[in-house]
């Protein structure tokens, strides 16, 4: 796994900061917020893409796609996998996203009202399409023999992207699939959520009775996926199992939730990982903290649950709404759940609105000891896709064969 948050980058600092309960949500500086009457966000800090790339020029690519780098390097490294290795083996890169390189088309925009001047610049323009945030990883690890894949799902899309790994490696179609979510925050985005009301003016509160809206982020988040049996050949350190995922996609309005379509990806989600609600026990919410969400969101989960819903919190609360990486960092936040026996906190939380009614395990992380756990993502357009992970138990790594043997 390799995540690049507003809580920190790497995912050690993004788990001591989840069980820590600890906010990534500061004063906008992405760009000049004058103009909005309020303009806190969760921005990544203190990145350096040179320290990721070791082939590649990341003066070629966008914020989002130098994110995604940065936590594909991670991952790959986690994973044990070395570039030649990965070079040698049939590969999906699958990349979900809202904005792909819309920061850079901010920069076009503002160049050109400022100077007048159509005529675009082509070394940013080049860094614009959603595709080149797939092609970073690609051209980064020299990759030969690969599919390369955006998943434009916006904030569903890491998990729509995970799935899409699932499916390929189910199928035989790739032996490694570096899946996961990107995006960087853009001018565009905070002025539409803004434009839209669903901005709280301070901080995210899901659940809570005074909870006024989200508030942006930008981040990545990237897992290595494999076989269970080539993790084992190659001993390899496993964090989890993905269990099963579920689309779906109601298309009832371009920004409202469904109840009937966000219940049938998590319906789905069961199906496909052969589990219960009664199994699962934690939900990472996709909680954005708008009133509409969070009561649907529950509402939906119950429709498919019952009345009892397992802890279910929201972590967008701490990170802001990394958009394309929301639900990818939401699934590293459920196998860290798993691994490190804790529940992940709803931060900002006050007192529990009556018309969502859950334990979103509030302000402060619970001991705990998961083994199944539920990743929602819910998109504009009504692009729902659900995650059920498993926390892995089973016999480690083949000790190597000794002499003579």
């Amino acid at each position: 796994m390799g995540a690049v948050t507003s809580l920190g980058t790497g995912v050690p600092d993004f788990a001591d900061s989840l069980r820590a309960g600890r906010s990534g949500i500061g004063p906008l500086k992405a760009f000049d917020p004058t103009g909005f009457a309020h303009g806190n966000a969760g921005e990544v800090g203190d990145f350096e893409a040179a320290d990721w790339f070791r082939r590649a020029d990341p003066q070629e690519y966008g914020r989002a796609a130098q994110f995604t780098v940065a936590a594909t390097r991670q991952a790959t490294q986690d994973a044990g996998l070395g570039d030649e290795e990965l070079r040698a083996r049939r590969v999906l890169v699958s990349i979900g996203t809202t904005d792909g390189g819309t920061r850079d088309l901010d920069r076009l925009a503002e160049l050109r009202f400022n100077t007048g001047e159509i005529t675009h610049d082509p070394h940013i323009a080049r860094k614009t399409g959603a595709e080149r945030l797939s092609d970073a990883v690609v051209d980064e690890l020299a990759l030969e023999d690969v599919e390369s894949v955006t998943v434009p799902v916006a904030c569903a899309a890491g998990n729509y992207a995970v799935g899409q790994g699932v499916d390929a490696l189910r199928s035989g179609e790739c032996e490694v699939a570096l899946c996961g979510g990107a995006d960087a925050l853009t001018r565009k985005t905070f002025a539409g959520f803004y434009r839209l009301g669903a901005m709280a003016p301070d901080l995210c509160r899901p659940f809570d009775t005074g909870r006024s809206g989200m508030l942006v982020g930008e981040g990545a988040g990237m897992f290595v996926l494999e076989t269970l049996e080539s993790a084992l050949a190659r001993g390899a350190r496993i964090h989890a199992e993905v269990l099963g995922y579920g689309l779906s996609c109601d298309a009832s309005h371009p920004v409202a939730p469904d109840r009937d379509g966000v219940a049938r990806a998590v319906a789905a989600a069961h199906r496909d990982a052969r589990v219960t609600g009664g199994q699962i026990d934690y939900i990472c919410a996709h909680g954005t903290g708008t009133k509409a969400n969070d009561k649907v969101e529950t509402a939906a989960l119950r429709d498919v649950f019952g009345p009892e819903l397992p802890p279910t919190a929201g972590i967008k609360s701490m990170l802001g709404h990394s958009m394309g990486a929301a639900s990818a960092l939401g699934a590293i936040a459920c196998v860290l759940a798993m691994n490190e026996r804790f529940l992940p906190p709803t931060v900002n939380h006050r007192e529990t609105d009556p018309e969502c009614a859950v334990d979103c395990v509030p302000n402060v992380s619970v001991a705990a000891e998961p083994r199944i756990t539920q990743n929602n993502g819910m998109a504009f357009g009504g692009n729902n896709a659900v995650l059920v992970l498993g926390r892995y138990d089973g016999p480690g790594p083949e000790a190597p064969p000794k002499e003579g043997t």
